[in-house]
């Protein structure tokens, strides 16, 4: 299941990037230059389009390697030219094509925020898609039939439609597969090794990580484990899942919504402080990775494949140890007032701005048809996974053709997300929870991912209610884009400053104080806003 990763927060860069895209625009024709597709066809006879587009760095450089790729073009009768670019200088390339107004026919995983597709749409780099969707895409109004509450969901303020979206649906409500996303992994062969039992409170944990740091539970001579790792920012691997024996917990985008419909600033609480001191007492003990608070991904995922993590927070373990038994999921722990809770996510499998048509597109309709076939059943599942039939890439999947579904094939011990990467082509799709045992099976790690939120996540979630996924206006955008840029910066600066010195106690005040002036109750203002909008129509 592909990682969530989830929530994005516009960052001031962005912001300065979309201006600059705003003024430099306004001087070019918006045209495309080089960029734009002509309606002439290419000598083969079929229609040729220019896509700019995001790949991992372990895929093809060329996207049309990809055999799903090779499988549309003959399918729809049309090329597409694309412009690649890996992740990591994705965003940057993707804006200096508007800035400079050398547009393609459409940016496919553009991954734009809301803010950033108004702010498009208004300087007319992008087109409403209302009309193409009514006039050439049946696939994609089934879905929108299906399940009409994307429909709202996807629509602008305004009425329009400005992007295609990524629906990925699995379970639901407090069982669906992204209510949590950092889940806590256990060496269970340390804790054998050393006759531990698995940790039930906040207490015993502590007392099982030192274990870990000083009992040599790898058994080498050495004190070379790790009791505790995580990455320090927003996201499936950090430690958050921890806050929840605190209070209310946290989520990446500091959000929860009480029972009874009030929005909450989790990073405000009481229990978030209390949380914070926790991990400082780990730290003082000596039990966190000294690299925990500055690694990235790779730096982890090569500890994690070393097996030196007593303890580490993941979507999936299978992307860190391995699909081994060498880890388990640590139960949700008892806090120091004996009660436990499960934050419930914000997140939904909901990429609202995955691609988007261009001004410069000559060839809508051809364009509009192309991205319908993305939503047809059996071809999302593939975009989303990855493929059958391959004889040069391990396949995902096995083709029925009596019942035209699609079984996933065991992974055989491959990181279920280095093969997704390698071989699906993300970009806008649609996974409703009806096509599990219609077009495609579920894939074993999800299997196991639902049966832990099931059984033991979602009976400790004590909230009924999320933040639903709000489609603000491009003047709340704004201010909400402008304060999270500095709160949500200073709540991180402050959270890992307060792991490492222990002061959050002495500092609370000051620190309240702050996070109001740096626009808090406006934050909470404009959140509540949309939560009622959604919620009581």
């Amino acid at each position: 299941m592909t990682q969530m990763n989830k929530s994005r927060f516009a960052a001031r860069t962005a912001m300065v990037s979309i201006l600059t895209a705003t003024i430099l625009i306004s001087a070019c024709s918006g045209k495309g230059g080089d960029g734009a597709a002509s309606k002439e066809q290419d000598p083969s006879g079929k229609v040729s389009l220019n896509f700019n587009t995001q790949s991992s760095a372990i895929a093809p450089s060329d996207p049309n390697e990809k055999l799903i790729n090779k499988r549309l073009e003959e399918k729809t009768n049309v090329h597409i030219n694309w412009k690649n670019f890996t992740k990591d200088v994705f965003v940057e390339k993707r804006n200096l094509a508007v800035a400079s107004g050398d547009l393609p026919d459409a940016i496919f995983n553009a991954d734009y925020s809301d803010y950033e597709l108004l702010k498009l749409a208004k300087d007319g780099s992008i087109i409403a898609l209302n009309d193409l969707i009514e006039q050439y895409m049946p696939n994609f109004k089934k879905v929108l039939e299906e399940a009409p509450e994307y429909k709202s969901m996807i629509t602008a303020p305004d009425g329009n439609i400005y992007s295609f979206p990524w629906i990925e649906e699995l379970g639901s409500g407090k069982e669906r597969i992204q209510a949590v996303d950092s889940m806590p992994w256990i060496n269970v062969e340390w804790l054998n090794k050393l006759g531990l039992e698995m940790p039930t409170t906040t207490e015993q944990l502590k007392e099982v990580l030192i274990a870990f740091k000083t009992k040599d539970p790898n058994g080498n001579g050495q004190a070379d484990e790790i009791p505790l790792s995580f990455i320090n920012k927003p996201g499936a691997e950090d430690l958050a899942f921890l806050f929840g024996s605190f209070g209310l917990g946290e989520n990446p985008d500091h959000a929860v919504v009480s029972n009874d419909g009030k929005v909450i600033f989790t990073a405000a609480e009481e229990g978030y402080k209390e949380a914070v001191q926790y991990i400082n007492e780990l730290y003082q003990a000596g039990l966190i990775d000294i690299e925990a608070y500055t690694q990235d991904w790779s730096t982890y995922l090569a500890k994690g494949k070393d097996q030196k993590y007593g303890l580490y927070f993941s979507w999936d373990k299978a992307n860190i140890t391995g699909a081994n038994e060498s880890y388990a999921i640590m139960p949700p722990l008892a806090g120091p007032d004996g009660e436990i809770n499960v934050t419930r996510t914000n997140g939904l499998g909901l990429g609202r701005g995955k691609m988007v048509v261009t001004s410069a597109n000559k060839n809508l309709e051809s364009t509009a048809k192309w991205v319908d076939q993305l939503f047809e059943p059996v071809q999302s599942v593939q975009n989303n996974w990855g493929t059958y039939g391959d004889d040069k890439q391990q396949n995902i999947f096995e083709f029925d053709e009596a019942t035209h579904s699609l079984k996933h094939l065991p992974l055989e011990g491959t990181a279920p997300v280095e093969l997704r990467e390698k071989t699906s082509i993300g970009g806008p799709l649609a996974i409703l929870d009806s096509y599990y045992g219609q077009y495609t099976t579920m894939p074993d790690d999800a299997k196991g991912r639902m049966d832990i939120i099931k059984n033991i996540m979602a009976p400790q979630m004590k909230a009924e209610n999320v933040m639903p996924s709000v489609f603000n206006s491009i003047d709340e955008l704004d201010r909400l884009t402008t304060i999270e840029t500095d709160l949500f910066a200073y709540v991180l600066r402050m959270r890992t400053e307060w792991y490492q010195n222990g002061k959050a106690n002495e500092q609370w005040a000051e620190y309240l104080k702050e996070l109001d002036r740096l626009g808090l109750q406006e934050w909470l203002e404009i959140k509540q806003g949309g939560y009622d909008r959604a919620t009581k129509g």
